[in-house]
């Protein structure tokens, strides 16, 4: 029963500290096999996602890739020239999501 419970509530399936790097100006010659491939080098990757467009079938030159570890994701992000397909990709931290109770301005809020 605890477990229909902790599945039920929302408040208690919020983890925010996930280690996972958002990727920026994916070339549209690779998809997630390739993310996940390049970035297996830093670590082991649980969870690679590229969002594909649904009416142009190519996806929007962004991705994130979750690591084991926060370790893993540090050196990820330590690495400067991240190249895939021949084009430089950036990478970066994904920001925390703030839930619509803890923002307290508009410059706060995760666009």
């Amino acid at each position: 029963m605890a477990a229909s419970i902790a599945r039920g509530a929302p408040a208690l399936r919020t983890v925010v500290n996930r280690p996972v790097a958002f990727v920026r100006k994916i070339p549209w010659t690779a998809a997630s096999n390739e993310l996940r491939e390049y970035f297996a080098q830093f670590g082991h990757i649980r969870k690679c996602t590229v969002p594909f467009d649904r009416r142009t079938g190519f996806h929007r030159g962004l991705g994130w890739v979750q690591f084991s570890s926060e370790e893993e994701l540090q050196n990820a992000i330590q690495y400067e020239n991240h190249i895939i397909d021949g084009v430089k990709v950036h990478v970066q931290v994904q920001r925390p999501k703030l839930w619509q109770g803890d923002q307290t301005s508009d410059e706060e809020k995760d666009f």
